[in-house]
């Protein structure tokens, strides 16, 4: 497929997916007129490239990563970073949990006035 239905397909625009080749993380097949060719295999990579990013990895890592889900083996500095990365999302998560709950608290506040003085803290 061309660069722009696998970017349809995959719900990137066509920039992006240049950007991924510039950074070695797709490598797409040329025509003789050196147009991009992806297989359906590429989608797939493209997603688990949006997942990776989602998760808060940089392209940096993902150039080593790749080929260590390619070949099944992870090195030890490798599971070290992901630990790294996986604990920085629980952090976040636990912050965001913290932010919804404060939000909840202001809108029961809002829903139901009364002639007290606003909490200085949303716990």
């Amino acid at each position: 497929m061309r660069i722009g239905e696998l970017a349809r397909r995959a719900g990137v625009s066509t920039r992006a997916l240049r950007y991924y080749e510039e950074q070695g993380l797709l490598t797409p097949a040329r025509t003789t007129a050196g147009h991009r060719i992806y297989t359906e295999a590429s989608l797939a990579r493209v997603q688990l490239i949006q997942l990776l990013f989602t998760a808060g990895l940089s392209s940096r890592l993902l150039v080593r990563l790749l080929p260590a889900i390619d070949a099944k083996y992870l090195e030890l500095d490798l599971v070290a970073r992901l630990e790294a990365e996986r604990a920085r999302l629980a952090a976040d998560i636990f912050e965001l949990q913290a932010a919804h709950r404060r939000l909840g608290v202001l809108l029961d506040i809002s829903a139901d006035p009364d002639d007290r003085e606003c909490a200085t803290t949303l716990d």
